[in-house]
């Protein structure tokens, strides 16, 4: 594969639904270009971007994989990215890579949740789009309708730019809009045809629609199009490649992936219409003064650039997939990542293709490419050169959705399990490992169960460790609703020196829920020696994180220590602790009731899935806080008990068609109706004698 210059490299991420034909699509634009022999099938596991065994196994996509082309002197950087929901984390490194997307969706099933989701995605991203109709030829298929469709959601911005011969069964070709010319057939078999008489008007109408939206980018061409009624072939270009980079135009194609009618044109349109590298400005902080700075494809400043994603793999070690975004990178740049202000040494320069590895001498800027065995960069890192580096914005990640308590499926593998999950967390950056400081169990996060899932059986294959996850403990808490006055006495005599502590305390409740504890001295004329009051603070402190109710942590209490009594010889610190134990004990006595977390939830949805919501949320025990529209959806604020809210998900994205999202922070704690209390008493008792026996 030879150099390419940023002006004729182009960079596409390939977003859509789930199953309609991403993956096909990208191995039929590899097999037509040249630069794979035999086109591989989802079904048989032998594409070259679904190369991971679980993606074998279960013929979908869960990972975003590069897949470089050569066609009309220009490169075309192809990243194909999976379209299940639990996996969308790969879509942001690979649009951060990205000028353009190129968004697919079925001709069979027309708008799905899917491509609204990459749409968005996009939008977000000020990502340039084109639009690829696959499996044209499937029976059924009416193409003016997928037209209407999307022209009713998106409006006049969606302009045809290569129509179908036949459509379903009879489907047999395609006419550039632009060139004016028809083919039929792909590959050894595609040959030009006359325009099909029945077409012809359709087919003006097309011109007339791709003239007036490259006419609406500019003056200077609207006048000649009023005066004209027509531009010319550079002209056309120059407009439709101006509305395409704002995204007021985005253009349409049919394909059939396993026939590979369509695709030339396809990939043609992408070469000669979609932005370059050139095309951008990259905005950062100079590490050698903060100074703010824009760095680009003609940046003469040297080597910059941004790892997207990382491959993590145990014999090959880590791949590190980045966008050059200034300068060019040779095996002779000195490398310093901006992130951990630390110089980096690369084993090798790549350009992947799936995962086949080649070799390369250099990457120019605009490209994208690998580096092996980076030592501290993780995805989202800016790299450059020593004295030169930028720090760039990093790559924003979905927030987790799913957490999961996590723990090796046999003792003392436990290293194993959580150095493999640490690995695998650098190639899956919104899988988070952490320990909850509440309840100190270690928890998994992700997107959803099957992503979870997916990184088990990814440990289980890579790592050989094997990993149990479980529904996360909750949070619960013990507090006392009454104020009670008790004496804790402990006197022990066993011959020699015996043990004494006498402590009268005042339970009660703190003025402020949120505090966990307040210890009062209140103690005069010396009842208790000032040396032993320290030890009945910390013998009380030692006792709060087993309450008296069900042993979960107390919270919320007051402790006035106002009298007592010693002994002079057989008084000590430990015998006071004791006394303390024994007066808190008889907190038993003061109505302890039992506290659950609750959360802060934010609920966005469509209009039409309000009702849903709402009713769901009332059966979790949810406090609707207020309803407010906000970018065409609408935001449902609630409380929720967290111990509702498990795999909500999972359940949300059944309820909307996988069209909402939420956010959950935790508020504060309250107390559980008892009806509900007693049933988490007895459960929380029960694990506890498992646990001892």
């Amino acid at each position: 594969m030879k150099d390419y210059q940023a002006k004729d490299i182009r960079n596409i991420a390939v977003l859509g639904h789930g199953s309609e034909g991403k993956t096909t699509l990208v191995e039929s634009m590899l097999f037509v270009t040249g630069a794979i022999d035999r086109q591989g099938r989802v079904e048989d596991g032998n594409t070259v971007s679904d190369y991971d065994p679980e993606e074998k196994k279960r013929h979908i996509s869960i990972s975003a994989a590069v897949a470089p082309v050569e066609i009309h002197n220009k490169k075309i950087n192809l990243i194909d990215v999976p379209g299940y929901f639990d996996f969308i984390a790969e879509a942001s490194g690979a649009l951060a890579a990205s000028e353009g997307a190129l968004i697919v969706m079925s001709a069979a099933t027309g708008l799905s949740t899917g491509f609204e989701k990459a749409w968005e995605a996009t939008e977000k991203a000020k990502t340039a789009r084109f639009i690829a109709v696959s499996q044209v030829d499937r029976e059924h298929v009416n193409y003016q309708k997928v037209l209407d469709e999307l022209r009713a959601k998106y409006g006049t911005c969606i302009v045809p730019m290569v129509l179908p011969i036949g459509e379903g069964t009879t489907f047999r070709g395609v006419v550039d809009v632009l060139s004016g010319k028809a083919f039929t057939g792909s590959h050894k078999d595609r040959k030009e045809i006359p325009i099909p008489d029945d077409m012809k008007d359709a087919v003006a109408e097309a011109i007339h629609e791709c003239t007036e939206a490259a006419a609406s980018t500019s003056e200077e061409l609207m006048e000649k199009f009023f005066e004209e009624d027509k531009l010319d072939q550079d002209e056309m270009i120059q407009g439709l490649s101006a509305g395409i980079l704002d995204g007021s135009i985005v253009p349409v194609a049919p394909v059939s992936s396993l026939s590979g009618i369509g695709v030339r044109p396809l990939l043609f349109a992408l070469a000669h219409y979609m932005p370059s590298p050139a095309d951008r400005d990259f905005h950062g902080v100079k590490l050698s003064d903060k100074s703010e700075c824009v760095r680009n494809a003609h940046s003469a400043e040297g080597f910059t650039g941004q790892v997207f994603k990382t491959i993590a793999d145990p014999f090959v070690g880590k791949m590190s997939l980045l966008r050059v975004i200034s300068g060019t990178l040779t095996s002779g740049t000195p490398l310093y990542n901006a992130n951990q202000d630390k110089a980096e040494k690369a084993g090798s320069i790549l350009m992947m293709r799936g995962n086949k590895q080649i070799q390369a001498n250099q990457l120019n800027a605009g490209d994208i490419g690998a580096l092996s065995k980076l030592q501290f960069t993780s995805t989202g890192d800016s790299l450059g050169e020593t004295g030169k580096a930028v720090l760039f914005d990093k790559i924003e990640f979905p927030a987790p959705q799913l957490s999961m308590a996590v723990y090796a499926k046999k003792a003392g593998e436990e290293d194993k399990v959580f150095s493999g999950l640490a690995r695998l967390c650098e190639e899956m950056p919104d899988v988070i490992v952490a320990k909850d400081p509440m309840t100190l169990e270690t928890l998994i996060s992700g997107q959803g169960e099957l992503e979870l899932e997916i990184v088990r059986q990814k440990l289980l294959a890579k790592f050989g460790a094997e990993a149990v996850f479980k529904d996360p403990k909750i949070a619960y808490r013990e507090t006392i609703r009454k104020t009670i006055d008790v004496q804790g006495r402990h006197k022990k005599q066993s011959g020699g020196h015996g043990q004494f502590g006498d402590v009268k305390i005042i339970f009660s409740p703190t003025a402020d829920p949120a505090v966990d504890f307040e210890f009062e001295d209140a103690v005069v004329g010396g009842a208790v020696p000032r040396n032993f009051i320290p030890s009945v603070e910390k013998g009380l402190r030692e006792n709060l994180v087993k309450g008296v109710l069900a042993g979960f942590p107390m919270t919320g209490l007051h402790a006035k220590l106002y009298d007592g009594s010693y002994h002079p010889v057989d008084s000590s610190e430990m015998a006071f602790k004791t006394a303390a134990r024994i007066a808190y004990k008889q907190c038993i006595n003061a109505s302890p009731v039992l506290l659950e977390p609750i959360m802060h939830v934010e609920v966005t949805v469509p209009d039409e899935y309000m009702g849903d919501i709402i009713g769901d949320m009332n059966k979790r025990r949810g406090r609707i806080l207020g309803m407010e529209p906000k970018g065409g959806k609408q935001v449902v604020t609630a409380e929720v008990p967290q111990a509702e809210m498990f795999k909500y998900a999972t359940d949300l994205r059944s309820m909307t068609q996988a069209k909402g999202s939420f956010t959950m922070t935790f508020e504060r704690y309250e107390e559980v109706p008892a009806m509900n209390a007693q049933k988490i008493i007895d459960a929380h008792k029960a694990d506890l004698e498992e646990d001892e026996d």
